[in-house]
């Protein structure tokens, strides 16, 4: 992989972990459009998973006072299903309808929160869990992006922000990490081919990322980096749809 592509990557890594630490989500959504139309679909989503288990991990002892454990056992004993469904589904998509997968994901969780903003619903019980835990997992194998499906959860079941955003570290390092295994396992072609000092220096910047996202959190609004997430997320999420489209 050349110099310019690899220094591409690492700055949406920083970005990525920044949004993540910040809102508490946000990574994969800001970032998965960009590398699918950087490295290819499968390559892309498979750096996305990868960098997201690291930038939660960093994130959890940070945070750790304030996680749900109740919620994150619920959540997680479902989406460690949709993840080994969702790779498997994924490692037989050629890269075009993947891309499209990718772009119509982002594109749908944005409309989705734009929507659930002004609901006046509430949802209890654990239903609702299991189908938001499921999907997270599902989409966080086919497109990298597993934050909307609990996000929306968050938002209707009324889940204040702060444990929420706590909860998601730890959820998403196991659904990420299973997520991962299994396509080391049915599809390890995949793995973008980035040089050993690139792997290391993505750790090193997700975590320089993460320690900028926590400056940044004490200067600005929840609102505001939530505004720039889903702005930067949808102009890549549009591009990345065009261009499978274009692909096909």
């Amino acid at each position: 992989m050349e110099l310019p592509l690899i220094l591409l990557v690492l700055g949406m890594v920083v970005l990525g972990a920044i949004a993540q630490r910040v809102a508490g989500l946000g990574f994969a959504m800001l970032v998965s459009p960009f590398l699918v139309l950087a490295l290819g679909a499968h390559q892309g989503v498979f750096l996305v998973n990868i960098c997201g288990v690291v930038s939660s991990a960093i994130i959890v002892p940070r945070v750790w006072k304030d996680i749900d454990w109740s919620m994150f056992r619920w959540l997680c004993s479902f989406s460690v299903v949709g993840s080994v469904a969702g790779a498997l589904l994924a490692g037989g998509l050629p890269q075009a309808p993947l891309s499209i997968v990718v772009g119509s994901t982002v594109l749908a969780a944005l409309l989705l929160s734009l929507i659930l903003v002004r609901a006046n619903v509430t949802v209890t019980g654990q239903v609702p869990k299991a189908g938001a835990g499921f999907l997270s997992g599902l989409t966080n194998a086919l497109a990298g992006v597993g934050g909307p499906a609990v996000s929306a959860y968050a938002v209707l079941a009324r889940w204040p922000q702060r444990p929420f955003a706590a909860t998601l570290q730890p959820f998403f390092v196991v659904t990420g990490a299973v997520t991962v295994a299994m396509k080391f396992i049915t599809a390890p072609d995949q793995l973008p081919p980035l040089p050993g000092w690139a792997w290391i220096a993505v750790a090193v910047f997700i975590g320089g990322g993460v320690l900028i996202g926590e400056q940044v959190q004490r200067v600005v609004t929840d609102r505001h980096a939530r505004f720039f997430v889903l702005c930067f997320a949808f102009f890549g999420a549009v591009t990345a749809l065009v261009s499978g489209l274009r692909a096909l």
